[in-house]
């Protein structure tokens, strides 16, 4: 049982913040290309952000709807990928899912719920 975990989801009002966390079992993200997605009611799964591993050069990509919002992370000691969102908009609004990828490998969290609402 190789899994990822997120946490940190929750209702906000928008303009707010949210950090979320992605923690594994089973294994290390030190070696792994974190990626970042979410899926809102009625729309495909979309791309959010990514972190490539450290032999990489660990660099970030982010989706235009994100850019200049979201930051992502990762703090190997803590064994922890996170996305920092601030700015949050009612587009935000949907189950944002971690995905932990290493060359064939590729784990899936289960989601946690980010909603945006007054």
């Amino acid at each position: 049982q190789l899994q990822l975990v997120e946490s940190g989801g929750g209702l906000v009002q928008p303009g707010g913040s949210l950090r979320l966390s992605c923690v594994p079992s089973g294994f290390t993200l030190d070696l792994y290309a974190i990626g970042w997605f979410r899926q809102a009611p009625g729309k495909e799964r979309e791309g959010v952000s990514c972190i490539l591993s450290s032999d990489h050069d660990g660099s970030t990509q982010y989706a235009d709807s994100v850019k200049g919002r979201f930051t992502i992370s990762r703090d190997d000691a803590k064994n922890t990928v996170y996305l920092q969102m601030i700015s949050l908009k009612p587009e935000d609004t949907a189950v944002y899912y971690c995905n932990a990828q290493r060359r064939t490998l590729s784990y899936w969290g289960q989601g946690t719920q980010v909603t945006v609402s007054s």
